[in-house]
């Protein structure tokens, strides 16, 4: 019996020999032979309604798990739409390889059905664009697609696979994997760090990136802690350390609390790990800009691409070896360090604080009792007082991650999937992924009105393979985010920014998911308490549609 087998099932082969479990597919005949290599083999396929949400549940593999996402399209239409997933992987700096089927290589050139260069596509969102032109390369190809996507700084690679080519028979080895270097920290470079940082009055950390993970997490949580340094976490990147840990002093980006900027302009020496002080977390270049302000930069970029402010070190690690190598050492003991880790921790406590219950409070929330709307407020309040302390979030961009990126608590690593780049529609693809990754974990899915129904159509993703999400969806009726520029820019020129929404829970219903209505203040406790046993104890998705005032544009 011959072992002859064709460059699709190569490519397929190669994926499990880089450990891939799952990949996330929009089907199409450009790329037959590798979904007939998939037909047998130990990779679970996922089959989504659409390419943007195909690359988006790609991005959230590799923020959930660290390892490459792989995403498979067809050519011209099905890469157009799988675009804006590589955008979101590319400015976030996550691992994931794009296979697109191409023409056969004899009607290039030719304007033939659905062509187009990836090259002259792609090359500007990624790391590298590989197409493959010979059968015999296929699983070199996939070796080095790997290899791209997580040396240095992580990001998406596009590998084109032309029809003709995948067919033809392979022969030869499977090319075996690379081996990704993690950097290193020299015993001379901590020594500046350790030493710029016991020396500092009001030292910072800033933490974000890839290339985590939770026992790095817990390391870093630790030292912070023991050695009183309070720890700032880039925009949508909350979970580097544990929520309620004493060392954490809040987020920056937008939504970040006026006392975060202070924070970061205050501090007299700042770590950065793992990230960058880029555009959102410097308030658009305003924030720390002086060149006399010390920037320690923990970072496996050689370029620091997206960095802004001055750099007086640069060490080319990941955090997981930077924080594994700090964490065997400790500071002199400080009283002005410990003064300032106390006053940090104090403004981020006060900032993820719930309102407090007052009269004025009482009479508006007794009005809503009656009226047709829900405060997002006290959904998401009812929530985080029954959450599991593992559970994770995902949300995509909106003024509805403001709620979640404020109050709910990110214990453990990774308990947030979001977006840098202010995609839409990314949530409930996130979700999902969770949700397949860790099945026991509970997904919470925070989602808009706008952003939801940009990838609806993955519930039946959700029912169809079992990856229950509890989604928060606030109805408020508009593109709330442009409505808020837009009163501040053209105040009272409401234009563009209105919606005409389904009724959300009869929708969910629909999928085969179940919908629950939040129209007002009544029994929100009881609703939450309903959806949270479905999802957990039935394992059915559930929607809660919050309708929300309009005006409520943030909490």
């Amino acid at each position: 019996m011959s072992n002859v087998i064709h460059g699709g099932q190569a490519i397929v082969d190669s994926l499990q020999l880089h450990g891939v479990n799952r990949a996330y597919v929009v089907p199409g005949e450009s790329y037959l032979s590798v979904l007939d290599g998939l037909y047998n083999a130990d990779i679970q396929t996922i089959v989504c309604r659409h390419e943007a949400a195909c690359t988006y549940m790609a991005d959230a593999h590799g923020k959930f798990t660290g390892q490459p996402g792989i995403a498979m399209v067809t050519r011209g239409p099905g890469a157009a739409q799988a675009y804006t997933g590589i955008h979101t992987a590319w400015q976030d700096g996550v691992p994931l390889i794009l296979f697109v089927g191409l023409i056969p290589v004899a009607d290039r050139d030719r304007e033939s059905f659905q062509e187009f260069d990836p090259n002259q596509w792609f090359a500007s969102q990624c790391k590298r664009v590989l197409i493959l032109d010979e059968v015999s390369r296929a699983s070199e190809i996939v070796a080095k697609a790997f290899h791209a996507a997580l040396e240095g700084r992580p990001g998406p690679v596009v590998v084109g696979l032309p029809e003709d080519i995948i067919k033809q028979e392979f022969h030869g080895q499977l090319h075996p994997v690379i081996p990704i270097a993690q950097g290193c920290v020299a015993d001379e470079q901590l020594t500046v760090i350790l030493d710029a940082l016991s020396a500092a009055d009001k030292p910072l950390i800033f933490a974000g990136g890839q290339n985590w993970t939770a026992e790095a997490s817990a390391q870093l949580t630790q030292f912070a802690e023991d050695n009183h340094i309070p720890v700032i976490h880039d925009w949508r990147a909350s979970d580097r350390i544990t929520f309620d840990s004493l060392a954490h002093a809040g987020y920056l980006g937008y939504g970040r609390s006026d006392q975060c900027a202070v924070l970061i302009e205050t501090a007299d020496v700042l770590l950065t790990i793992g990230t960058v002080l880029g555009d959102v977390a410097s308030d658009g270049y305003k924030l720390r800009q002086s060149f006399d302000k010390p920037n320690y930069i923990v970072n496996l970029d050689t370029s620091l691409r997206g960095h802004s402010g001055s750099i007086t070190a640069h060490i080319a690690a990941n955090p997981i070896s930077f924080i594994d190598a700090m964490s065997k050492s400790s500071l002199v003991d400080s009283e002005s360090r410990n003064k300032w880790f106390e006053y940090c921790h104090k403004q981020q406590r006060n900032d993820c604080a719930f309102p407090q219950k007052t009269a004025e409070n009482d009479n508006i929330e007794a009005l809503n009792d009656d009226e047709g709307y829900a405060s997002m407020t006290q959904v998401v309040e009812a929530l985080t007082e029954q959450l599991p302390v593992d559970a994770v979030y995902s949300f995509g961009a909106g003024n509805h991650c403001l709620w979640a990126q404020r109050y709910l608590p990110t214990h453990t690593f990774p308990s947030q999937l979001s977006t840098r780049n202010g995609a839409m529609g990314y949530s409930l693809p996130a979700g999902i992924v969770a949700a397949l990754e860790s099945p026991e974990r509970l997904s919470i899915v925070v989602t808009g009105d706008g952003e939801f129904m940009m990838n609806e159509a993955e519930l039946s993703t959700s029912i169809r393979y079992n990856a229950p999400v509890l989604i928060i969806l606030m109805d408020n009726q508009q593109f709330g985010t442009i409505r808020q520029h837009q009163e501040a820019h053209y105040p009272d020129r409401v234009s563009g920014t209105q919606l005409e929404n389904p009724d959300f829970a009869a929708l969910a219903n629909a999928f085969g998911a179940k919908g629950i209505t939040i129209a007002n203040n009544k029994g929100i406790k009881d609703k939450v308490n309903e959806a949270l046993m479905i999802v957990t104890k039935e394992r059915k998705t559930v929607l809660l549609h919050v309708i929300t005032d309009p005006e409520e544009l943030m909490p």
